[in-house]
């Protein structure tokens, strides 16, 4: 199994890609974390997965809180003695066109989409460099890369994580960490089922392979990233859209 032993953090890891990718790392071997606002359907997919015989612990936690995420991280190096892999995975958004858009629902973007990534990448980087060898997957989107209407916050978050990941290859390279992101195109999540039938019509019309990503597909990408077969891949944004934008 290609994560076998390792030790694995999974933000949003609940639901949707977060939840698919909590599967696949513990299909693979891994010990997995899943970190969640969600209490209640964290416990649940912990529950499901542990009742399967896989090795899967929930933690609660809102990412935007930096106290909050250097205890979570803390409490998870002492069940586990270590942290081999995080994926930055928690995302959330509150769109609108510009001339609508609050300055609350631009900041609550950046705080959990930037903000989150930050403090958990920090916090759980230590642990990291002390063992000599980690791997940290964070989540972007073709809207970071293309800009999409209607999503100015939630845009310049995913852009700032392409950022955030190039920065800190250079930096946390030479320790032994990769830093990668995974570039997700149109998903089959709760965020797209809630979008009205003819624009997903536009959107699949816009992708050359004819479909949505599923969120297999982006855990998919996770793994590989995660897996000692990336081990020379470093500040990479890895797209998983289905040719969107070529």
């Amino acid at each position: 199994m290609r994560l076998q032993s390792k030790v694995a953090v999974i933000t949003g890891g609940a639901n949707g890609i977060g939840f698919a990718a909590t599967e696949r790392f513990a299909q693979e071997g891994a010990q997995v974390s899943i970190v969640d606002f969600n209490e209640e359907l964290g416990r649940q997919k912990a529950e499901e997965l542990q009742s399967e015989g896989y090795h899967v612990k929930f933690f609660r936690l809102n990412v935007a809180n930096e106290q909050d995420v250097q205890h979570t991280m803390k409490e998870i190096a002492d069940v586990y003695g270590r942290i081999d892999i995080l994926v930055n995975n928690a995302g959330i958004t509150k769109d609108s066109m510009l001339h609508k858009m609050s300055s609350e629902d631009f900041k609550k973007v950046m705080d959990v989409n930037v903000n989150g990534v930050f403090y958990c990448a920090q916090a759980a980087m230590p642990y990291m460099v002390k063992q000599g060898k980690g791997k940290i997957i964070n989540t972007s989107s073709v809207s970071g890369v293309y800009g999409n209407v209607g999503q100015t916050n939630y845009a310049a978050a995913k852009a700032a994580v392409i950022g955030m990941t190039k920065t800190w290859a250079k930096e946390l390279g030479s320790k032994g960490i990769n830093v990668n992101a995974v570039v997700p195109g149109f998903t089959e999540t709760g965020m797209v089922a809630a979008v009205p039938e003819k624009v997903i019509e536009k959107m699949v019309a816009m992708v050359p392979v004819k479909r949505l990503g599923k969120p297999e597909d982006i855990a998919n990408a996770y793994v590989f990233l995660a897996s000692d077969e990336s081990d020379y891949v470093n500040g990479t944004a890895l797209h998983v859209d289905g040719g969107i934008m070529m």
